[in-house]
Order: structure tokens, then C-alpha cells, then sequence
């Protein structure tokens, strides 16, 4: 079955870069972001992650860890590092899971069904769903799945303004709008009537009887 917003992540204990973790306790009080690759030594995959070592500083700042997970094993994460670093400048801090034997990768529905039950022996075939996103609250439920071909490297700049407006909705009782980016005007939620929205907000304009716009709310 498929994870759906809103559920709570699954737990578990795997090893990586940084060690063995178990998923729950690692998260913590932060937000997290899951993220697979199809392989190490590859070339979109070693865009990805140089990507998302240079953008580790801004997840920080939104309160999320970044954890990377394929079915290779730890060792070769720690030796395709070198080549990561080579191809975009970028040292990879945040941990990698090594789920060789396929474990979260099925517990996330990662795979196509006919996957077979470990790393070796793979085909590029087996490979084409692997490069998912997940971003867990610190409250353990999914908040964003997302999901790209193969061939497609992801825009990582949308997993942090995705991160923004959960946050964001999290703190207030607002939701944003298609394209929507920080400081721009949100949409006041259909659970705050006029009133409580004049008291919370103070002014806004009605686009639709349905559509409220207003500022961004400050922290």
C-alpha cells in the first residue's frame, strides 16, 4: 500500500555513512527529508547529491535533516563521495542509508513489485521509480511525497519552498498559492471566519467569496 499524506512515516533501523539509525529517533523534533537515488557512480544521482550537500545549510535553517537512501551499500556511499566532490564542489555531511537488502525501499514503496529481494543483480529497469521525496514533521506524519523518473533530476530549490509552506501553515491558518514563494501574500484557510481572520490577520481582500488573500504572517 501507498504512504499517504498525512501518515505516519514508517520506522526503521538502518545502517548508514554516520552509522545505525532508527528513523524516528534520528528525526527528532525536526523535520526530515527521505530522499532515494536509483545509483551510486551515476550521473543525474551525482548532480542530486552535490545539490543537496550545497543546500544542507538552508534545510538547517528551516529546522529539517536531509537523509539520502539507495540499495547500495554504506561502503560504496563512502567511496562515490570522492566523485561527488569532484563533479559539483560539494563535501556530502548528511548521513546515506545503505538498504542493499532492499528493506526501506519496499516500507516506502520505492520499488516496482518485481523488484526481487536484494541489490544484486539489478537492471536499469528496476531502478526507473527510484527517486522519491519525503518530508516527515516532527510529529512523524508525511507532510509531501513526491516522486521522479530515471532520467529526471529533482529541483531540490521546491522541496525547501514545499518546506516553507507547510511550516508555514503549521504556525498559521493559512495556505499559498500556486507558485507562491516566501514574503509573498497567502490564502487566509476556509476554517477562519471574517472575523477571527480581521483579528489574525487585520486586513484582506476577498478575490472570490471562497478566496481570501493577505499578507504573510510574521513568525
Amino acid at each position: 500500500m501507498s504512504i499517504r499524506i498525512n501518515d505516519t512515516a514508517p520506522d526503521f533501523t538502518a545502517e548508514t555513512t554516520q552509522g545505525t539509525i532508527n528513523f524516528h529517533d534520528w528525526i527528532g523534533d525536526s523535520y526530515a527529508v527521505l530522499f532515494s537515488h536509483p545509483k551510486n557512480f551515476t550521473p543525474v544521482c551525482t548532480t542530486e547529491l552535490g545539490i543537496m550537500a550545497g543546500l544542507a545549510g538552508e534545510f538547517k535553517k528551516r529546522n529539517a535533516k536531509i537523509i539520502g537512501i539507495s540499495v547500495d551499500p554504506v561502503e560504496s556511499h563512502d567511496k562515490w563521495k570522492a566523485d561527488i566532490k569532484t563533479a559539483t564542489g560539494q563535501s556530502v555531511e548528511y548521513p546515506l542509508i545503505g538498504d542493499k537488502d532492499l528493506k526501506v525501499a519496499k516500507l516506502y514503496d520505492m520499488l516496482p513489485a518485481g523488484a526481487g529481494e536484494s541489490s544484486e543483480g539489478r537492471t536499469p529497469a528496476d531502478n526507473a521509480t527510484v527517486r522519491s521525496v519525503f518530508v516527515v514533521g516532527p510529529d512523524k506524519k508525511v507532510k509531501l511525497t513526491i516522486t521522479y523518473p530515471m532520467t529526471t533530476g529533482r529541483n531540490f530549490d521546491e522541496i525547501l519552498r514545499a518546506i516553507d509552506s507547510i511550516q508555514l501553515t503549521a504556525k498559521h491558518k493559512v495556505a499559498t498559492p500556486a507558485n507562491w514563494k516566501q514574503g509573498e501574500d497567502v490564502i487566509i484557510t476556509a476554517a477562519v471566519p471574517d472575523d477571527e481572520a480581521t483579528e489574525k490577520f487585520g486586513e484582506f481582500e476577498r478575490v472570490l467569496p471562497y478566496l481570501r488573500k493577505t499578507k504573510q504572517p510574521k513568525d
